[in-house]
């Protein structure tokens, strides 16, 4: 991000950072660079393949941002939310994948892909979480976690201390606030993502954290008129790729091993659960997930998405249709919707 741009995204001027915070630096996280980087170890592919339940048997190369051995301590502050690829956001999560290099990023992306976001989302132990957590073990700095839990923009809680205790009781308390169980499941949902995600990559969380609550055959319907984009970063290989299920690249993985894994878990949580038939080339997925955003049709088709023109769509006239199997979800991405019965029903991995 430009100068101009991390002023915006942190709501302050050039003038008053310079006035009121001539202390502070923001640095932007070049992942893409060897030299902004540092090994700090490996995760054995003996003990990957503990940590995932087999799922993953590889040897993970533990690389950080090399700016953090420049200081004495690290601080940890975010918010511990309902996440699709770790089960919970938060605490060491800002460390793996937050600054890392780009091998941990696509190992821990493929695995909660491997997973599913269905089976990830709203559960505290989670292969990923494992991963992350064995990963924070290299960093040779203490850790300081101050994990902020909130419903909406109001905070409910703080907690301090070593990263592993505070992100654990902030997860149980989030898990209570931000998870929203209801005895149905609706065929059709309306989900409409606040404007601070400007592209599909970071609107997407519209679908991951209603995905649980629609019907087998359903559909979400991303309506957010202001996005204009697939992925402002990664748009090109989405193109390349498009939007499926997992088992749509598992059973095809000779041609597809060389797209990271980041991109390929963005793939599945956008597409949800689903099957593939190789030998017919038949994907089936579970529910339909369709956009309703400035993004033209003829993309959305060919990246294996659903359009709809958002110019026909009144969220008011989804409103108290609850009875009919017909949801409004306004603010879309904070709170994680989930069926009851449709999540107790959820086969194992």
């Amino acid at each position: 991000m430009s100068e101009e741009a991390i002023d915006r995204h942190v709501g302050v001027t050039a003038a008053e950072r310079a006035a009121h915070y001539p202390n502070v630096t923001i640095f932007n996280h070049r992942w893409d660079l060897p030299e902004a980087l540092q090994t700090i170890g490996v995760i054995s592919r003996q003990e990957t393949a503990g940590l995932t339940d087999g799922l993953l048997t590889d040897d993970v190369p533990i690389v950080l941002n090399r700016l953090i051995f420049d200081y004495d301590h690290i601080m940890i502050c975010g918010p511990v939310f309902p996440h699709e690829v770790v089960g919970f956001s938060g605490g060491a999560k800002y460390l793996f994948p937050g600054i890392a290099g780009a091998e941990i990023i696509n190992f821990t992306h493929w695995l909660g892909a491997l997973v599913t976001s269905m089976h990830t989302i709203g559960v505290k132990d989670t292969p990923v979480r494992r991963v992350i957590h064995r990963a924070a073990e290299f960093v040779q700095r203490p850790i300081v976690c101050l994990a902020l839990v909130l419903k909406g923009s109001a905070l409910h809680g703080m907690y301090i201390g070593p990263h592993m205790e505070a992100w654990s009781a902030a997860a149980d308390l989030s898990a209570q606030l931000n998870i929203l169980s209801l005895p149905q499941t609706f065929r059709r949902v309306l989900s409409m993502p606040a404007p601070i995600y400007d592209d599909l990559w970071t609107a997407a969380k519209a679908m991951y954290k209603t995905e649980p609550i629609v019907a087998d055959g359903g559909e979400v319907i991303i309506y957010a008129p202001h996005i204009t984009e697939i992925s402002y970063t990664h748009g090109r290989l989405i193109d390349e790729v498009g939007y499926h299920v997992r088992d749509y690249f598992l059973k095809q993985w000779e041609r597809f091993k060389h797209i990271p894994g980041g991109i390929l878990a963005h793939s599945t949580h956008v597409k949800g659960k689903g099957t593939f038939d190789s030998d017919s080339g038949v994907e089936t997925p579970r529910i339909q997930v369709t956009l309703a955003t400035a993004i033209p049709e003829q993309r959305c088709r060919r990246v294996n998405l659903g359009y709809a023109d958002y110019r026909t769509i009144d969220p008011q006239e989804w409103v108290g249709r609850e009875a009919e199997g017909v949801l409004l979800v306004p603010h879309a991405g904070e709170m994680l919707y989930r069926g009851e019965a449709l999540f107790r029903a959820k086969e194992p991995v």
